[in-house]
């Protein structure tokens, strides 16, 4: 009674962990291209390929790895299972995925498309379509930001323009967010395969017919061996993200500094305001200044001089000519001290020693056609 009930939790247990496992949606490709859709619970899908739980334990990432004669390739939402004899696509069901799957994947495993490894065995096709796809959606991301970032760059830098718009801002800030987002995964796809060219027995391990058929992987038809063929395919593919990269540091740096000219330009426009600002402070002081003469002669109190009717003219004039002169002498004096002072004057060495003057005068008789020796002795 104690064993039946010890055993009972126990097969209650896993029947509850079996009826919630995870269920793929698979997709199927061999050699041919032929293609075939089932539904298949965790459990027996990793039974089935001989692998462990955690091997389909797919999360967001860019990874390549082996497993029991089997490559497991997550790239993000794609997630893949290669075998020597067919391609397991798991969970396919995107729209961007669905179309490629349907329309190129097909023809390419089945040797119809572009692929350069259609004479090797099926994992080096199946691997090079899937990079391949890869590559070209961060190349799409690429090509869709760049003319945006451009535009929107052209619209800002403008030295005629005295603000800038927001709505053009908050378009390049998101841009740039994207941006950075596109540098992160091209910079994990190139060191995912970075990882697998420094160790040369992963390499070996990609090469699956090698272990189920081992002369077929001993030379090429070309002599080379196909563990080299591998290594030429990820190093072609490092190549791409590497350009691919530079071009995205290239649009960052066009950023930085479009953002420079758009801070130089504010602050250009900023500096003209606040140079006629001081102007006309400068103005209303000097008006000011002299407006007290005219506040003198406007106070109750009697005197001789408003009897004169010249006297009127005559303060009125040394006010103006004051106010005006004044006003000169301060705008001369801000600009004695806000303009940037002339580079100092580097003088040329008086004395020389007789082989430095014999080559001086030698280089410029050279330099010189027609010159005289009397010319180039006084230079």
């Amino acid at each position: 009674a104690g064993k039946l009930y010890q055993h009972a939790p126990t097969e209650t247990s896993q029947a509850t962990l079996a009826s919630v496992a995870p269920v793929f949606a698979v997709m199927k490709f061999d050699k041919k291209g032929n293609t075939t859709y089932f539904d298949k619970k965790k459990t027996e899908l990793y039974q089935e390929l001989g692998l462990q739980a955690r091997d389909l334990r797919f999360q967001h990432v860019v990874s390549i790895a082996t497993r029991n004669n089997r490559i497991i390739m997550r790239m993000e939402f794609l997630k893949a299972v290669i075998t020597p004899e067919f391609l397991l696509i798991l969970d396919y069901r995107n729209s961007s995925l669905e179309h490629w799957l349907l329309n190129e994947l097909a023809s390419q495993l089945a040797g119809e498309g572009q692929l350069v490894t259609y004479s090797l065995p099926f994992e080096f096709r199946a691997i090079e379509a899937i990079l391949q796809y890869w590559i070209s959606k961060l190349q799409g991301r690429l090509n869709s930001l760049q003319p945006q970032i451009l535009e929107t760059l052209e619209a800002l830098v403008d030295p005629k323009l005295f603000s800038v718009d927001r709505s053009k801002l908050h378009i390049l800030l998101q841009n740039g967010k994207s941006l950075s987002e596109l540098e992160t995964d091209v910079k994990v796809f190139k060191e995912t395969i970075l990882e697998i060219l420094d160790e040369e027995e992963v390499i070996e391990e990609l090469c699956l017919s090698k272990w189920s058929d081992p002369q077929v992987f001993e030379e090429s038809m070309s002599g080379i061996d196909h563990a080299e063929e591998m290594e030429l395919l990820l190093e072609n593919y490092y190549r791409q993200a590497e350009d691919l990269l530079n071009e995205a540091r290239e649009l960052r740096v066009l950023i930085d500094d479009s953002e420079s000219i758009i801070f130089i330009n504010l602050d250009s426009h900023r500096n003209v305001m606040m140079r006629l600002n001081l102007q006309l402070t400068m103005g209303t002081f000097s008006v000011s200044l002299f407006g007290l003469i005219g506040v003198a002669f406007g106070m109750n109190l009697e005197s001789s001089l408003e009897e004169d009717p010249r006297i009127f003219w005559l303060v009125t004039g040394i006010m103006f000519l004051g106010s005006g002169l004044i006003w000169r002498r301060l705008l001369s004096f801000l600009g004695r001290h806000l303009d940037p002072p002339l580079p100092p004057h580097v003088p040329l060495k008086k004395s020389q020693p007789a082989a430095g003057r014999m080559e001086i005068k030698t280089s410029l008789k050279g330099e010189t056609l027609g010159l005289s020796r009397s010319t180039i002795t006084n230079q």
